[in-house]
């Protein structure tokens, strides 16, 4: 059984920023959870699904195009906004955001203000609001 959260997973694998990310985050007054690796936050998803996912498209073990895949057709495609967070600034990328279902695309480096407007945002809306 999948129990709902109120809370921001980060998905990305730089410690160090996945960090800063999440202090971000924690001012929105949302709670957060950390995954380094794709397989690290499909478990957490797994486990408690959580309003939101910031996400770095270029992981280790896989892509965050292929994770947000799987969010927009699992279970949680209704409950859980992603938030893409990458370095990957092409028009290619953004259709390809679009097209997996990202309810926002950011790119790095981020505006920590425009960071936390989207984290409030889509942590308090059950619905996305498309890029």
């Amino acid at each position: 059984m999948v129990l709902p959260a109120d809370d921001v997973l980060v998905v990305e694998d730089d410690a160090d920023l996945n960090e800063l990310i999440g202090a971000y985050v924690s001012m929105t007054g949302v709670s957060h959870r950390s995954a380094l690796t794709g397989a690290d936050a499909l478990r957490e998803i797994e486990r408690r699904t959580p309003k939101a996912v910031v996400l770095d498209l270029m992981l280790p073990d896989m892509s965050g195009f292929e994770i947000c895949e799987r969010i927009k057709q699992g279970p949680q495609k209704d409950a859980t906004h992603v938030i893409i967070l990458t370095a990957l600034d092409t028009d290619a990328a953004r259709q390809r955001g679009r097209e997996c279902g990202a309810d926002e695309y950011l790119t790095k480096p981020f505006d920590p203000d425009r960071l936390i407007q989207a984290v409030k945002h889509h942590a308090s809306h059950s619905q996305g609001a498309g890029l």
